[in-house]
């Protein structure tokens, strides 16, 4: 009698852990089709017929830094982003409440290439901005989910956006489409995989007790745990956010300040862009008018791809929107290996574009 017992709980509790992913997987579907697919299905018809994506939402870039060029950006910003950033926090909340810790650690929980792999190709239908991105990621890591498996979906939604590749070979060339490509390859599969050293290593015991540790969390009412879970993603996550962007709103003219011909081109541009990209913050696909109206004054192939590859991977407020989910060497390594691979990629396009 007791081992029936045990068996029909046993079987209950597993039927609703499969009717919360199925829950999880539908709204995941439909949030991304109504904010994502359907929109960029008809943006990539405009971009073939008219061979652009909108103007630059740097806009003329001549305003000097002040708190109104910080928020006439950050309107500008928020009106692009606001969908899907409440998306992503919408998802990454219910990634805690829904998805059992267990299934997360046993595909995204290693530090294996395998891991890594996973976890990058899960994020290619998500096609999210950077910062949208991140309460996804802070969801994944509040449920075991490993360094470089997490980095991988999180620098996989901008650096290998599917939507944003045929964008670009619209407008801009299949040369910067491959240079962007085989750049994010490198970024989401190499760089995150390589993060997984700068973590601190678990063995089997200490990855056991916290997986009972978040079981006993995921005790109790699922109203309770999803308010708890989005309450804390909105203090922490949204104020750095909303900051973050108003300030670098206000830098963008000392960001990509206006240059002459000759600098335009040479090494030192590539580098200084490559790390303004780093920092900068943009919504999806933004990059690319981006990249074309600074090219249409001047800039050269080679800093505007070390541009392509910087500006859409990670920016000082995604960076803070995760902060408290990595340790602080990771999130150092990754700005620089990103930097680095837009350096390297800008030395390429000194050459191929």
């Amino acid at each position: 009698m007791a081992q029936a017992n045990i068996a029909s709980s046993w079987r209950a509790n597993h039927r609703k852990t499969v009717i919360f992913a199925l829950i999880f997987i539908i709204i995941a579907v439909a949030g991304l089709a109504y904010v994502k697919w359907v929109p960029y299905y008809h943006k990539a018809d405009i971009a073939r017929t008219t061979h652009s994506i909108g103007a630059s939402i740097l806009g003329d870039n001549t305003a000097n830094a002040s708190w109104k060029s910080a928020w006439d950006y950050a309107i500008v910003y928020f009106k692009s982003v606001w969908q899907a950033a409440l998306l992503g926090i919408l998802l990454g909340s219910l990634l805690q409440v829904l998805i059992p810790t267990n299934w997360l650690v046993r595909v995204l929980g290693k530090t294996s290439f395998g891991s890594t792999a996973i976890g990058g190709l899960a994020s290619l239908p998500g096609m999210m901005c950077t910062c949208c991105a991140a309460p996804v990621a802070v969801g994944m890591r509040k449920k075991k989910a490993s360094v470089g498996a997490t980095l991988a979906f999180w620098l996989g939604n901008p650096a290998l956006n599917p939507a944003t590749l045929v964008f670009m070979m619209f407008v801009l060339s299949w040369k910067f489409t491959l240079i962007r490509f085989v750049a994010g390859l490198v970024i989401v599969f190499g760089v995150s995989y390589l993060a997984n050293r700068f973590a601190p290593k678990l063995d089997t015991v200490e990855m056991d007790k916290m997986m009972e540790e978040a079981e006993q969390k995921e005790a109790g009412s699922f109203l309770k745990r999803w308010m708890r879970s989005m309450g804390m993603m909105v203090l922490y996550i949204v104020p750095a956010y909303v900051l973050s962007v108003l300030l670098l709103g206000a830098a963008r003219t000392w960001l990509f300040p206006q240059m002459g011909d000759q600098a335009a081109t040479g090494i030192i541009a590539i580098c200084l862009f490559a790390i303004a990209g780093m920092l900068f913050v943009i919504p999806t696909a933004a990059e690319i008018p981006i990249i074309q109206t600074f090219m249409a004054f001047g800039l050269g192939g080679g800093p505007a791809a070390a541009l392509l590859i910087t500006l859409p991977t990670i920016s000082l407020p995604s960076l803070l929107m995760v902060g408290k989910s990595f340790p602080k060497r990771v999130l150092f390594f990754v700005a620089a290996a990103v930097v680095l691979v837009g350096i390297l990629s800008g030395i390429v396009g000194m050459f191929f574009l």
